[in-house]
């Protein structure tokens, strides 16, 4: 979408200039007349080199899509027209999803339907989110839809904040310990070296060890950083390769507790989205290709790839998942069978998500508890060895000099 700046005046003379976004000079000039004017002069405002790398650089906080679906549901369903809808909230929202909203609003008075103006902001609203919006757009019932995807965007923004949150703290101890460590080897270990070199006094093994690893980190670090940097471009290579991401998102998924904690998260994420696109309106195959889309991990992408050639073939959804027990639990072919044989399989779907959910939950909560007496134990045997391969040279030293 384009801004224009215009000159124009009314029927009395009177001048008036300001901008207008529109798809096209021609366009700008047709809505310039509607309001009664009379077009003198549109022309392509510039785009100053900070707004373009603003533009390159701005990203919508997930928040503020979760707050505008909610806000724009609760317009629509009050009775207000889209464009009066987009128009307040253009006027309410700021910085990056104040242009998203903007050309939105432009695109919708052109005659464009919503789910094709938000398809075209694809790094802001997902191809569950635009599907949805389109199926309620055949149904009619566009603020329904928009009112059960804010609460599903809500359910799952709370649930990565939980994940998120509880992994803050051991990433804070486990970033500290390493700030230590470091510091350690780089000033203090090297000023004590010299100085029992100095002394010429007979080290204990675990002084030597410390000196050991001191000398090796100030010696050789450009090396290690070398080996490093290459190590990680060869992983990135190997990783970027299908053969090399299939094994490693496999790998993923049998660390022990991490494995199991990110496959319950993407299930949630996996039949949420599938509950919330059927109960729309939109069928179980296009569902699928769907959440494809949005499924990161190889391994679980491929088992969905290949639900949905199952269920194209005419095989019961129950069916496919169950031909996957490396992606998909027992549990969800077996609730996914009773939402077929009753009718209910986006309600049935729901449960599941819930179930897996709660899980997740739960598994967070013992990973953090497990982690922080983990964390503790190390930094604990850390600090006992550097105290006793400092501590023990001089305890040796006073001993001989008979102090």
């Amino acid at each position: 979408m384009k801004r224009f700046v215009y000159k124009a005046k009314d029927r009395a003379g009177k001048l008036f200039s300001g901008e207008v976004e529109a798809s096209s000079a021609s366009y700008a000039a047709g809505l310039i007349r509607k309001k009664g004017l009379f077009v003198i002069s549109v022309t392509n405002k510039s785009k100053s080199l900070l707004a373009f790398l603003n533009k390159g650089s701005d990203k919508v906080p997930y928040n503020d899509v979760v707050a505008f679906t909610r806000q724009l549901s609760t317009m629509i369903n009050a009775g207000l027209p889209v464009t009066d809808s987009l128009l307040v909230l253009r006027n309410q929202t700021k910085g990056e999803m104040q242009r998203v909203v903007s050309e939105i609003l432009t695109d919708v008075s052109e005659g464009d339907p919503l789910s094709k103006a938000c398809l075209k902001h694809p790094k802001v609203f997902t191809s569950t989110y635009t599907s949805i919006l389109k199926a309620g757009e055949a149904g009619g019932v566009v603020e329904k839809v928009l009112l059960r995807l804010a609460e599903n965007m809500e359910r799952e923004s709370q649930f990565r904040s939980k994940v998120k949150g509880a992994m803050i703290y051991p990433a804070i101890v486990v970033v500290g310990m390493l700030v230590v460590m470091t510091v350690m080897m780089i000033f203090v270990v090297p000023k004590m070296t010299s100085l029992y070199t100095d002394l010429g006094a007979t080290l204990p093994l675990p002084t030597r060890i410390l000196m050991g690893i001191s000398d090796a980190f100030l010696r050789f670090w450009p090396v290690v950083l070398i080996l490093g940097g290459l190590s990680g471009y060869a992983f990135s290579v190997y990783v970027s390769s299908s053969d090399g991401r299939r094994a490693y998102d496999r790998f993923k998924l049998r660390i022990p507790i991490m494995g199991p904690l990110q496959r319950k998260i993407m299930l949630t994420d996996i039949t949420r989205t599938l509950s919330l696109l059927i109960s729309a309106g939109v069928s179980i195959l296009e569902s699928l290709n769907v959440v494809v889309g949005i499924v990161k991990n190889t391994v679980i992408k491929d088992a969905l790839k290949d639900t949905a050639v199952q269920v194209e073939k005419g095989f019961p959804i129950a069916y496919a998942f169950a031909k996957h027990e490396e992606a998909f639990p027992f549990i969800v072919s077996q609730m996914t069978v009773v939402g077929e044989q009753t009718g209910k399989t986006d309600e049935v779907l729901l449960k599941v998500s819930q179930i897996f959910e709660n899980e997740s939950d739960q598994a967070v909560k013992a990973l953090t508890t497990a982690i922080e007496p983990i964390i503790m134990i190390f930094l604990g045997l850390g600090v006992g060895f550097l105290v006793i391969a400092v501590i023990l040279p001089i305890y040796n030293l006073t001993s001989e000099l008979g102090v």
